[in-house]
């Protein structure tokens, strides 16, 4: 089994948020997957930027507010 580190983005309304997890490999068929831990840090940051609280999300993630160009 090795691990390694990841940052995934988390999209919702004018917010991106980079959340550092880590992904197991273990050279079987559904590899690479994340912890239990990692799962539910992504679910809470999701649920915290669809509340607008950014807050509670920059808790755990950098957070990044999306601006239109045009």
């Amino acid at each position: 089994m090795k691990k390694r580190r990841h940052v995934k983005l988390v999209h919702e309304g004018n917010y991106v948020a980079e959340v550092n997890i880590e992904l197991i490999e273990t050279g079987e068929g559904w590899s690479p997957y994340l912890s239990l831990d990692d799962a539910g840090r992504l679910d809470d940051v999701r649920e915290a930027l669809r509340r607008e609280d950014v807050e509670s999300a920059g808790r755990v993630a950098k957070v990044y507010r999306l601006t239109p160009v045009n």
